[in-house]
């Protein structure tokens, strides 16, 4: 598959070639959901906690005698139905949320996503992408030429896919709502759906062919 290639001011450059095993993969909606709900799963913190009436302090004297006040029988004050008492089945911190994930599914729906983004023309490539210094308002002027002059690059979410760790890129893009960074050693499939653009260079596609392109049978 071939797509148009970009300059940084939005200039259309020439085409690249996309590898046919990275992002001519079939669609497998089952897939994709099934790993994303895990990587979802494994990203939850599981912090939220509340306390049982065995863990509330206080209580240890029955409020009042059982019989001959006139008022209901209780005996403790950490009683779910007092106020401060404890919390019937709240949230716990001792259950595990976190998913095992066969890595060869774990691949396979991460080429899936590429080639659902490149199927949809929501895959931007650029020649080259470089600034000279960390700044916000050089790299925003970058991605505003480019939505302006590319038809197919709305205003819309964009994750940056750098071939390497590039410290001036990362550093100017982190302020911009909507736009992120990462690099191929470090995408994974939930990164990749959560946002409409993936921006990536020439360069970027030959690291992915590097890393992902296998002899054996993609389907």
């Amino acid at each position: 598959m071939f797509v148009k290639t970009y300059n940084q001011n939005g200039e259309e450059s020439g085409k690249a070639l996309l590898p046919k095993d990275v992002f001519e993969l079939k669609p497998n909606s089952d897939l994709l959901w099934q790993i994303t709900r895990s990587q979802m799963a494994n990203q939850r913190q599981g912090s939220a906690h509340t306390k049982t009436r065995g863990e509330v302090s206080g209580g240890g004297k029955k409020p009042w005698r059982q019989k001959g006040t006139g008022r209901s029988r209780h005996s403790s004050i950490r009683s779910p139905l007092w106020k401060g008492g404890g919390t019937i089945f709240g949230p716990r911190n001792e259950k595990i949320w976190k998913q095992g994930i066969n890595k060869k599914m774990a691949r396979k729906s991460l080429l899936v996503a590429l080639s659902s983004k490149a199927k949809e023309k929501e895959l931007i490539v650029l020649e080259t992408l470089k600034i000279d210094q960390p700044k916000t308002k050089q790299m925003a002027g970058i991605i505003n030429d480019l939505r302006l002059k590319i038809a197919d690059f709305k205003k819309s979410k964009v994750l940056i896919i750098l071939a390497k760790p590039d410290k001036n890129i990362v550093l100017a893009s982190r302020n911009i709502p909507g736009v992120e960074t990462i690099d191929v050693r470090n995408i994974n499939t939930l990164e990749i759906l959560s946002f409409k653009y993936l921006l990536m260079t020439k360069e970027t596609i030959s690291e992915l062919k590097k890393t992902f392109s296998k002899n054996e049978n993609a389907e």
